[in-house]
């Protein structure tokens, strides 16, 4: 669907007015009525169409094409070109010609802000702003009779609005093929190749593309605004990961608490079923060395039943501690004089211990200050 069209006129190069007669072009159709009045009736996304004649279109070769230094190379590129300070101008980059040069738009910087602190003011904000020359087709030259006026547009790097009687000196600049929009009436110009009859001026214009304007300073409040709709979910997803980070925080601190627990645990146990090693360096590799030494020797039975009783006893951590134990060679069983601190840690030792594939007898447990104490003997 082509956007609504709000074409200025050239009366409109002197200075801002709600009051001046402008061109609405809307669902089809194109009516001239106050600039205040069409901004009332206008439906947004609009364009807002500068007149040609006040703006200065030139074509300049741009040392770099990186989007983060072509603002600051651009008034260095055409201040030569302009009569006026460039300082004084809005500049705004178009398309590439086939020769590697840039289009340079330049329109005077208090005119444009006028027009567009009016538009703010009365209605809506436009979605683009554009010049009804360079919405011309961009194939050979191309002409456009226009509000009393001569449109000149294409391919090349001119874009400019001439009376009839200037169109013998800019003939021979313009490229061919040539080609003209205007009524029969007003298709007069010498060299022209093909012209057409466009019966709406404006409304062809209105479905045709050109370089916006709306660049820098002049970026459009609704284009600056497209991410800020957004900041509330932005800021959700900041809290929620900020969120998410303290949680991990506080749970890898809580498992370290927890391992070093364990490991406090496993330590004190290996202390009491080797005494004879004052100095631990690898837990494991030291517990599995003893494994190792025992099956070499007499004791691989012992070691064995002590190998598979450790793991219930660091499952159930530092509530059970190891008193004593006995190993008897002939009987091939190991006893251990046990202390929990209630008779549930001790019967969950006992099932881990059958869990394991053991045999497990335990005597009569006895209370005393200390807590539980009870024989268990396994194997056998």
């Amino acid at each position: 669907m082509t956007q609504a069209c709000i074409f200025l006129p050239v009366a409109a190069c002197t200075q801002p007015d709600a009051e001046l007669e402008v061109l609405l072009w809307q669902g089809g159709t194109g009516r001239r009525l106050p600039f205040a009045r069409a901004l009332e009736e206008v439906a947004p996304p609009w364009r807002l169409i500068l007149p040609v004649e006040a703006v200065t279109c030139c074509a300049v070769r741009l040392p770099t094409q990186k989007g983060r230094w072509l603002r600051q190379a651009l008034p260095f590129a055409v201040e030569e070109l302009l009569a006026e300070e460039v300082e004084s101008f809005h500049l705004g980059l178009g398309g590439a010609l086939a020769d590697g040069r840039n289009r340079v738009f330049a329109v005077r910087r208090t005119w444009l802000a006028g027009w567009m602190e009016l538009t703010g003011k009365l209605g809506p904000a436009p979605s683009a702003i554009h010049v009804d020359a360079d919405l011309l087709p961009e194939q050979g030259t191309q002409l456009l009779w226009l509000e009393q006026r001569w449109l000149l547009g294409g391919e090349g790097g001119a874009r400019l609005g001439f009376a009839e009687l200037d169109w013998p000196v800019l003939k021979d600049a313009c490229v061919a093929p040539r080609s003209g929009h205007a009524p029969a009436a007003r298709q007069v110009l010498d060299g022209v190749d093909e012209w057409h009859d466009e019966g709406d001026a404006y409304g062809w214009l209105a479905t045709q593309k050109g370089s916006d304007l709306a660049q820098g300073e002049f970026t459009l409040k609704e284009e600056r605004q497209r991410w800020s709709r957004w900041k509330p979910l932005l800021g959700l997803v900041g809290l929620w990961l900020l969120l998410q980070w303290g949680f991990n925080l506080v749970q890898a601190w809580q498992l370290q608490r927890q391992g070093d627990t364990y490991a406090a645990a496993n330590e004190t146990l290996y202390r009491e079923l080797f005494p004879q090693d004052n100095k631990l360096v690898n837990l494991r590799a030291q517990f599995d060395q003893h494994l190792a030494e025992g099956s070499a020797s007499g004791q691989g039975r012992l070691l064995t039943l002590l190998g598979q009783a450790a793991q219930a006893l660091i499952t159930e951590g530092a509530q059970v501690r190891v008193q004593q134990l006995d190993f008897s060679e002939t009987r091939g069983d190991l006893a251990l004089q046990v202390q929990a601190p209630g008779f549930d840690a001790l019967e969950r030792l006992r099932e881990r211990l059958i869990g394991s594939g053991l045999s497990v007898q335990m005597g009569s447990a006895s209370r005393d200050e200390s807590g539980v104490s009870a024989r268990l003997v396994i194997g056998g």
